[in-house]
C-alpha cells in the first residue's frame, strides 16, 4: 500500500471492513491498516500549506494513512486534521485556519496557516528537540508559506515563489493525472525541501558558535581565521566591529582571504583589498605581491587567494597596511 492513501481508497477500505468477517486473512490485514494514524486534509486542488503540513507529519508519524476529503464524517474520525474542518485545537491535532478569527498570528503580523500551527506544535520535535533550529526554519520557510497562503504579501519577495512551485504540481486542464497522485508527488518534493531547510538552519546555528569562537581567539581582531570553511558573514558583521578580513581554507585545499561587508548582504566592504591586486592572477599577482604562490584577486577586490595558509596571512598583513 502506498505511503499516502487517497480518500477514495480509504472509502474502498471501509467498504471492505463491512463485507468481510474478522476471521478472514483479508479482514485482519484491513483492520491492521485501519489502526494506523489517519490524517485528513481537503481534496481537490492543493496549496503549499497543506502539502508542507503533510510533509511535516511524515516526521511525526512515520506510517499513516492520508484521507483527502471534505466529508465531515471522515474528517471527524481522523486522528489529525489539516487545513479543513474549521477547528484549531493543537491538543486534539486539529489544524485549520479558515474558521472565523483564523488561528492567530506571529509577533511580526504574519498570520498562521495550517503549516505554521503544525510547526508551532511539532517544529522543535522535527528539529531534534532544538527550538532554535525550529525558529530559524519558521523564519526562513514556514512563515513565508503562511504569508502567501493567507494573502499577507508584505515582506514576501517578488518572483516565482516556493508556494507557486508547489501549486504547479496540480494537474492542468489538459492533463489526465489524478489530483491525489499529483498531491503525493508534491509532498515528496516538499519533504526534501523541508529537510534541506532544517539542515541549513542547523548548520547555520553550529556555524555561529564556531565563528564566534574564532572571533574571540583572533590574534588580531581585524583578521578572523577559520580552520575550516564555515558560513561567517552574518556572525562576523554582528559580533565584530573591528574585523576587516576573514581567512579560511577553500574546499580545493588552497586558502582564501575575503573582505568583511559593511552589513550583511551588502556589496560594500569595510576595507577592500589593495587596488593594485585587482583582477591579477598567478605570475602577475605574484610579481605585485612578492608572494610566490599567490593565485588570484577578484577585480572587485573582495576576495583573493594563495596556495598556503602562511602566504594568505601575508596577503592579509599587506591588505591591512594598504
Amino acid at each position: 500500500m502506498p505511503f499516502f492513501l487517497a480518500s477514495y481508497k480509504v472509502r474502498d477500505l471501509l467498504s471492505l471492513c463491512t463485507t468481510h468477517t474478522a476471521t478472514t486473512p483479508l479482514s485482519k490485514t484491513v483492520l491492521k491498516q485501519m489502526n494506523k494514524t489517519t490524517i485528513a486534509t481537503h481534496n481537490g486542488n492543493f496549496h503549499a500549506d497543506d502539502v508542507f503540513s503533510v510533509a511535516a507529519m511524515k516526521y511525526i508519524f512515520p506510517t499513516f494513512e492520508l484521507v483527502r476529503t471534505r466529508d465531515l464524517e471522515l474528517i471527524n474520525k481522523a486522528d489529525v486534521v489539516i487545513d479543513v474542518g474549521g477547528i484549531y485545537d493543537p491538543e486534539t491535532n486539529r489544524f485549520d485556519h479558515h474558521q472565523r478569527g483564523g488561528a492567530g498570528e506571529r509577533e511580526n503580523g504574519i498570520p498562521y496557516s495550517s503549516f505554521g500551527i503544525i510547526w508551532k506544535k511539532y517544529g522543535a520535535q522535527i528539529c531534534g528537540g532544538n527550538q532554535d533550529i525550529a525558529n530559524a526554519v519558521d523564519g526562513g520557510l514556514v512563515s513565508t508559506i503562511d504569508a502567501v497562503d493567507c494573502g499577507h504579501v508584505q515582506g514576501v519577495q517578488e518572483g516565482i515563489s516556493l508556494s507557486q512551485t508547489i501549486g504547479m504540481f496540480n494537474p492542468t486542464w489538459e492533463e489526465d493525472n489524478h489530483v491525489d497522485a499529483c498531491f503525493d508527488e508534491a509532498v515528496v518534493f516538499a519533504s526534501r525541501v523541508l529537510a534541506r531547510f532544517v539542515a541549513a538552519a542547523s548548520g547555520g546555528i553550529s556555524a555561529k558558535a564556531i565563528v564566534a569562537k574564532a572571533i574571540e581567539n583572533a590574534e588580531d581582531p581585524r583578521v578572523i581565521v577559520l580552520e575550516q570553511y564555515t558560513p561567517w558573514k552574518k556572525t562576523v558583521v554582528n559580533l565584530s566591529e573591528q574585523a576587516l578580513y576573514v581567512v579560511y581554507p577553500a574546499q580545493t585545499g588552497e586558502w582564501r582571504i575575503q573582505t568583511v561587508p559593511t552589513e550583511h548582504g551588502s556589496f560594500e566592504n569595510r576595507k577592500p583589498l589593495p587596488a593594485s591586486w585587482a583582477g591579477l592572477s598567478d605570475a602577475a599577482l605574484q610579481e605585485v605581491t612578492g608572494i610566490d604562490d599567490a593565485m588570484f584577486c577578484h577585480n572587485g577586490l573582495f576576495i583573493a587567494g594563495s596556495r598556503s595558509f602562511a602566504s594568505t596571512m601575508k596577503m592579509a598583513a599587506m591588505a591591512l597596511e594598504a
